[in-house]
């Protein structure tokens, strides 16, 4: 990929950072309730509200607001929660851990399952197997990923005691550890996207084994492995790859509802309560935390795109 299709992705992405700052300070400039009465408490005076909202530059205009925010945010200093006074980096990068290890793990579940699937699936299109996966990727696309946890904590956390059913363990306690607590909200986090990638990856083989390309090397008489290894996987991947990109954003939103779920201390718990104490500094961080990652996974699947099809290194 040319030097400056990298440098135009990455102003792309740039921009669209900035524009998620833009509407996010001021979607949340609609939310009801008054920062400074929030911060000062119930039983403050308006004196101290006033000091309050002047302390916190909210007596300035929207513009100077966001103009000195975003600055901040450039030095890397996204503000301070209203109630604790922690600075939101500090939160974030705290609460982070727990969170993007469990989405990791839940996209290498989604990635384990839903791939290989699909593939099988499309190169026996019709049979049992065909329909079995096709079912069971329905059946996971529907089922709501909370109710998945929930039903995955009652079978091997409180039928069967063999997992923990709530908490969290950073993986520098020990692998062992980590895995015991980050595979039932993963595996709920992740079936929903294994499911919908075996449909993508299914639909995709089909697509591939009906091109002509395909006929002819089996008429020159190319096996089947050879023609799946150099043919059907790096050709059907793209469609794969793409929808795995889309799939970034859907795994950190759901992570939030599991967590709550799984009593893990994340970025999920550290958003919801933000949204009910209305701390919207805490919130904004997160905010433009989810889109910088969701960016730089897309920037990623541009990449491999170059890697799987040469065509798109030449363009």
């Amino acid at each position: 990929m040319k030097v400056s299709s990298i440098l135009s992705r990455l102003l792309g992405g740039l921009i669209v950072l900035w524009l998620v700052s833009v509407l996010t300070f001021g979607l949340i400039q609609l939310v009801p309730g008054d920062p400074a009465e929030i911060a000062a408490g119930d039983s403050a005076t308006p004196e101290t509200v006033a000091a309050i909202r002047q302390q916190l530059g909210l007596d300035r205009p929207i513009i100077e607001q966001y103009t000195t925010w975003f600055g901040n945010v450039l030095q890397g200093d996204m503000g301070s929660s209203l109630f604790t006074g922690e600075p939101v980096t500090e939160a974030i990068l705290r609460s982070a851990p727990a969170t993007l290890s469990i989405t990791l793990l839940a996209l290498v579940i989604a990635v384990g399952l839903g791939v290989p699937a699909g593939i099988v699936a499309g190169l026996r299109q019709g049979s049992w197997l065909d329909r079995a996966v096709s079912t069971l990727a329905t059946v996971g696309i529907a089922m709501p990923g909370f109710w998945v946890g929930m039903l995955l904590i009652l079978m091997f956390a409180l039928v069967n005691p063999w997992l923990p059913a709530t908490g969290y363990e950073p993986l520098s306690e020990g692998v062992d550890l980590w895995l015991q607590h980050a595979i039932i909200p993963a595996t709920a986090l992740g079936l929903a996207t294994g499911a919908e990638l075996a449909r993508h990856a299914r639909g995709c083989v089909a697509d591939v084994l009906s091109r002509p390309y395909i006929r002819t090397a089996r008429a020159r008489g190319s096996g089947s492995f050879w023609l799946v290894r150099h043919h059907i996987l790096r050709n059907a991947a793209i469609p794969v790859v793409t929808v795995l990109g889309l799939q970034a954003g859907r795994l950190l939103g759901g992570a939030i509802i599991i967590e709550l779920v799984c009593g893990i201390q994340g970025l999920g718990t550290l958003t919801i309560n933000s949204i009910l104490q209305r701390d919207f500094p805490v919130l904004q961080g997160y905010v433009l935390f989810a889109a910088a990652i969701v960016v730089a996974v897309n920037l990623l699947v541009d990449g491999l795109y170059g890697w799987l099809n040469p065509k798109v290194r030449t363009a």
